[in-house]
């Protein structure tokens, strides 16, 4: 960029300088010749600004093209992190790149350093990620297991029909806080054991019992999460038995006997 501003500087010098040599000086002159200079350097001023903002624009339409072609390429991948075009550009022009992208409807903000597809539904509007999908991307780029707990574990087993706006997750990898609009996602630091269990249903049976709390399990519950148990495998059943607190495991060892 120096480089590009010096060489024009340097041709509005010639310029001045062949003013100098060609034309023949007046002192009646003076004030015209005066004036010309001026203009001259005006016109060097103004030419140069105009230069060094096609020079810069076209360094974003350039950092923007590179990202929104990877976007593109990625065609399976929904959310994306600043750092995934880190290799384009440093991360502030990659930020500001992925900003002018959300006012050009390619991308959504999801949370801070986080964005999305736009995608627009004719009755829904804009679709966000889901909550799970979200934390999943975080979890897949740190190298983290996650376990949902609480109300989250509850609705995804259908044990609730609340949706809670605040969900926290079970990691082994870094504690931390996402604000994504009106939700808030929490990532607690746990135990390993925590984190074994090797079957889906029945790591948030775990959690959704844990939730309701011993001596609180409803008849109802009770059997609603058997019936549920039965569709995990049994082999993955039979290990995350073994990771659970007693009381938990005596609920679960009768969808065993069933």
């Amino acid at each position: 960029m120096k480089f590009f501003e010096s060489q024009l500087n340097q041709t509005f010098s010639d310029l001045l300088g062949k003013i100098y040599t060609t034309w023949e000086l007046k002192v009646n002159d003076d004030c015209t010749l005066e004036r010309m200079i001026i203009n001259v350097n005006k016109m060097s001023q103004i030419i140069t600004t105009f230069a060094t903002n096609n020079y810069t624009n076209s360094m974003y339409k350039s950092t923007d093209g590179h990202i929104v072609r990877r976007i593109k390429d990625y065609k399976s991948q929904r959310l994306f992190f600043v750092d995934d075009f880190i290799d384009i550009a440093n991360y502030k022009a990659v930020s500001k790149a992925l900003e002018r992208l959300v006012e050009d409807k390619v991308l959504i903000r999801v949370a801070t350093g986080i964005y999305a597809r736009y995608k627009e539904d004719p009755v829904l509007g804009i679709m966000r990620p889901t909550t799970e999908q979200i934390a999943k991307a975080i979890a897949k780029r740190d190298h983290a297991r996650i376990v949902p707990t609480g109300a989250y574990a509850l609705n995804a087993l259908g044990l609730s029909t609340q949706i809670p706006l605040n969900v926290v997750y079970l990691t082994d990898g870094t504690a931390r806080k996402i604000k994504a609009g009106n939700r808030t996602i929490q990532f607690k630091k746990t135990t390993p054991k925590n984190l074994a269990a090797k079957g889906k249903i029945s790591s948030l049976v775990i959690q959704a019992l844990k939730a309701i709390g011993k001596d609180k399990v409803t008849d109802n519950e009770r059997k609603k999460i058997l019936e549920i148990l039965r569709n995990e495998k049994t082999s993955n059943l039979e290990h995350d038995i073994r990771l659970a607190p007693e009381w938990i495991r005596k609920i679960m060892k009768e969808a065993l006997t069933d």
